[in-house]
């Protein structure tokens, strides 16, 4: 993946009813570890990482990156959501060059079922149309990963193919910024 590119970043943290989304900061770190050392959180994202592989190579500070937001739930990191431009050989685009912006999201399985996938991918798209205005976003998730595909579903993606890659039926889908 490679990084948005905006005019201003970081910007101010982002808070919603419950949620607040931020950039990465070092005290991040081991929520960072957790998530991608959690089998149930790579369930669908090629599985886990092994614990010592990311003490070594996660950085002091996590995904610090434009598009790169921390999910706080009362100053405890939950999650992450991240808008990057997808790699030119990743399948599943809208246009030849296939550089849309593509919507990711973990959470720890604490906070799963309970909305707040939903409430900080709402905001952080919102974000996104201050930041970048017009530009669609993609999302591309396992169709066996049945709370992302309701997720997709809830936050208005639209099916725009389906394919496979990973040894196994990916979903691929896009969301246009209301029109003003």
């Amino acid at each position: 993946m490679s990084d948005l590119v905006v005019d201003s970043w970081p910007p101010a943290p982002i808070r919603t009813e419950r949620l607040v989304l931020r950039r990465s900061e070092a005290r991040d770190r081991a929520a960072a570890i957790e998530l991608f050392a959690s089998p149930e959180v790579r369930t669908y994202l090629g599985g886990p990482v092994p614990r010592e592989e990311l003490e070594r190579n996660v950085p002091e500070v996590p995904g610090n990156r434009p598009g790169f937001f921390v999910v706080e739930l009362a100053g405890e990191t939950i999650g992450t959501v991240t808008l990057d431009r997808p790699d030119a050989g990743r399948l599943g685009r809208l246009t030849p060059a296939g550089q849309e912006a593509e919507l990711g999201y973990v959470f720890l399985p604490t906070a799963w079922g309970r909305g707040y996938a939903a409430e900080a991918c709402a905001a952080a798209l919102d974000w996104f149309v201050g930041a970048l205005p017009g530009e669609p976003v993609v999302l591309c998730t396992q169709t066996a990963n049945e709370p992302s595909m309701r997720l997709a579903a809830k936050l208005g993606f639209t099916e725009v193919e389906r394919f496979e890659e990973y040894g196994a039926e990916q979903w691929f889908g896009a969301w246009h910024p209301p029109v003003a």
